[in-house]
């Protein structure tokens, strides 16, 4: 056990949650953040606002779900989260129950490229929508990798959307823009159908985003 490791974690942990109801991901305790480090991950404790969780509050589960420190409750999404570790090569996850991701899960099937910027949301040319399944399940968290396949977020039918990253910046940035996605796509369809952009257009600007060494253009972490 890397004591020094856990404590920095469980730090990071308090203050990206410490963000997520004014920056309006969540209200009150709802969602829920995570860090992979090796075999074990740390996520922010059940029914705990997020200005009261503590470092020594934030729980420490083995991959296999064994809860292996931590005062806090293990939150039901635990499931979600492990199983996107099992998957991707994600080294954080952020899941939110911002409202415009959640109103956009309850009427498009997918959220479209109305803006050249979700090639780092997604990874892909949409953010697919899971279909809904109970909050806690086994069946949300086969969903939800299912709907990340080749991505790196993804909108959860009814529930709110789930993105990952290289470390918690990433994954939390990711949230933010599926956010604001969201929000120029609902936006967009009160003046009438959103024109979308091409996979043309956006293969242009994942070269240019290349050249310009901007990134990994496409989002992907996997």
């Amino acid at each position: 056990m890397d004591d020094a490791r856990w404590h920095a974690a469980a730090e990071s942990l308090v203050r990206y949650g410490r963000r997520m109801n004014p920056d309006g991901l969540a209200v009150g305790p709802a969602g829920n953040l995570s860090v992979r480090l090796d075999d074990v991950v740390a996520i922010t404790p059940s029914q705990i606002r997020y200005d009261e969780v503590t470092p020594e509050s934030i729980c420490f589960v083995t991959l296999d779900g064994e809860h292996v420190g931590g005062e806090g409750r293990v939150s039901s999404e635990t499931p979600m989260h492990l199983s996107v570790y099992r998957t991707t090569t994600a080294a954080a996850v952020v899941h939110t129950h911002s409202p415009r991701a959640v109103a956009a899960s309850t009427v498009v099937d997918e959220l479209p490229a109305v803006h050249y910027s979700i090639l780092r949301a997604g990874g892909g040319p949409t953010i697919r929508v899971a279909p809904y399944e109970r909050f806690g399940s086994d069946e949300l968290a086969r969903a939800a990798v299912a709907g990340l396949e080749g991505r790196t977020a993804v909108l959860l039918q009814n529930h709110g959307a789930i993105t990952y990253g290289r470390d918690l910046a990433e994954a939390y940035e990711r949230a933010q823009l599926v956010e604001w996605l969201a929000d120029v796509h609902l936006a967009a369809s009160g003046f009438g159908a959103p024109r979308i952009l091409t996979d043309e257009e956006l293969g242009q600007v994942a070269s240019e985003s290349a050249r310009r060494r901007y990134g990994a253009a496409a989002g992907t972490t996997r």
